[in-house]
């Protein structure tokens, strides 16, 4: 008897559940500072050829993988060949091992947060006066000088991530209907924070400068590749493709459901977010650059230094009070965290489906377990070493481990998918596809998306998976795989990391996934829904 698949409330909670995937700190601390520094406002011009050439065309792969298979990554991909379960794994166990150290960098805003809210009777914040980079390094992460030295673990940010850990596992253990109730409040409450900030970041004296500097093109950084690639990089990883998640909630949708414009709408809402974030960040930063008389540049960071140092010391200094000060220091963390557990949630719910439609296991059970050893697994980078150790791991995850699941969902789906045993299932399925049909490509996949969308694929999404997107996600990994055989990866300004700390924390954990990836398709499962249709 076929297995009763979860639905979401509404489409609409589908689609704000994938927004809220993709709109994650990245957008935030990463975008703003790319764009800076890959040609201003010209960036934009390979940025929005990168969302239309990958982003929502491998968007449509995802969607279409889950609501036309109904099952996770893992489920789908061995629906599509048995042999190709295994990408599913990698990719779910790419996500996870992100999910281990994202999950700090919320014990971090939580930390703050309480710092924001306790400064209302303390009498200001504990980074005022030019202490934030003190406050981050020494007073919350006690940074050692470098991976071999251990240290401790540090209390507060292990407190922080149970209290992380405990809020995924209360969102998700329900399934998608709690989830869809979760981010109708936790996708709004960002971007009305972001709103709040803007309005009183463009009010500050020097933010016209931060704003002119964020937007100022240099078309002659167009001519270089590298700055393509940033571009195609930032699209992909800011879209949330290439760890499960995506595949993972289309399929608790109907089979006939929407896909094209599904994919715009999360897509577009992304980037729109992000670029919206630039504003908000280089008004703060612009006036950050007044108040010291420096070039705006001087004070541009990205990552945790822009969250965590630059932007606190900013808040800082504005002349509204302690009390202000306080309000406007905890809606940004607010906003950090909001947006984060969106983002950190969708992972462990990708892994979560994977497991519960192998093993057919009580999903509370899995969801427990899961977080349980996510927590135990993010322990080591709550340790005196645990930046260093999460800036390798998220280097190789992102850099190499989503790249290279992305680079081979383009070549499944574009080059394997028209296989003989998906022909004859889509043919006995669609009967007017049997005479004339091409035999190879993405062909199938294509019909089923233009069946149930809004508005048709047509040649383009066929020359951007089978050509345009592995093309530059190769040349993306090989540019940087180059880089660090030339470098090494650096710790700080020409300082690399020890090569054992690389060994371990990137090779290693690239290693394991890719084991452990195979480890989960020879185990034996539960018997998938429709399978003996497919065979």
């Amino acid at each position: 008897m076929a297995e009763t698949r979860e639905r979401w409330d509404s489409r609409g909670a589908f689609i704000m559940a994938a927004i809220g995937s993709a709109v994650g700190l990245g957008n935030v601390w990463r975008f703003p500072y790319i764009a800076y520094d890959n040609g201003g406002g010209a960036f934009f011009i390979p940025y929005f050829v990168a969302l239309l050439t990958a982003g929502i065309p491998l968007m449509i792969v995802e969607y279409a993988l889950g609501v036309r298979f109904q099952g996770s990554a893992a489920r789908s991909f061995r629906k599509v060949g048995r042999g190709w379960e295994w990408l599913g794994w990698w990719a779910l166990m790419v996500g996870s091992v992100i999910s281990f150290y994202y999950c700090v960098i919320m014990a971090w805003s939580w930390r703050y947060l309480y710092d924001s809210v306790a400064s209302i009777f303390t009498g200001g914040v504990p980074w005022a006066g030019d202490r934030a980079k003190d406050c981050f390094y020494n007073g919350v992460l006690h940074l050692s000088k470098g991976p071999g030295e251990v240290g401790g673990l540090v209390w507060p940010i292990v407190g922080g991530l149970a209290l992380t850990w405990l809020s995924i596992w209360w969102i998700i253990h329900k399934g998608v209907k709690r989830v869809g109730k979760i981010v109708m409040l936790t996708v709004p409450l960002p971007v009305l924070i972001l709103v709040v900030l803007f309005i009183r970041g463009v009010t500050l004296e020097g933010a016209a400068s931060g704003i002119s500097f964020y937007l100022t093109p240099d078309f002659a950084a167009l001519t270089n590749p590298r700055v393509w690639v940033a571009a195609y990089g930032q699209i992909f990883f800011s879209l949330s493709l290439g760890f499960g998640i995506l595949i993972a909630y289309a399929s608790y949708l109907p089979k006939r459901s929407d896909i094209t414009n599904n994919a715009f709408i999360t897509s577009f809402s992304n980037c729109l977010t992000s670029f919206f974030a630039g504003f908000v960040v280089f008004s703060v930063l612009g006036f950050l650059a007044h108040q010291k008389g420096v070039p705006v540049k001087d004070v541009l960071s990205s990552g945790p230094g822009l969250a965590f140092v630059t932007y606190p010391t900013a808040i800082a200094k504005i002349q509204m009070g302690n009390f202000l000060i306080a309000v406007v220091s905890a809606l940004f963390f607010l906003m950090l965290l909001s947006l984060g557990v969106d983002s950190a949630f969708s992972i462990v719910e990708g892994m979560v489906t994977g497991l519960h439609d192998k093993f057919r296991a009580n999903r509370g059970v899995i969801c427990a377990l899961m977080c349980t050893f996510g927590f135990l697994a993010g322990l080591v980078f709550c340790t005196d070493a645990g930046l260093y150790y999460l800036d390798i791991a998220d280097n190789w995850m992102s850099k190499y481990g989503l790249a290279l699941v992305g680079l081979m969902e383009c070549i499944v789906v574009g080059w394997f998918f028209g296989s003989h045993r998906l022909r004859k299932l889509f043919r006995r399925e669609h009967p007017e596809l049997a005479e004339g049909a091409p035999l190879c490509g993405p062909y199938e996949l294509k019909q089923y998306v233009n069946e149930v969308s809004d508005f048709r694929v047509g040649w383009w999404w066929d020359l951007c998976i089978m050509v345009v997107t592995p093309g530059i996600l190769t040349g993306a990994i090989v540019l940087n795989f180059l880089d660090y055989l030339k470098e090494g990866y650096l710790q700080g300004p020409g300082k690399p990391y020890p090569t054992w700390a690389v060994v371990l924390l990137g090779w290693g954990l690239a290693g394991l996934v890719v084991l452990l990836g195979i480890f989960f398709m020879v185990l034996r499962g539960g018997r998938d829904e429709g399978e003996e249709v497919a065979s």
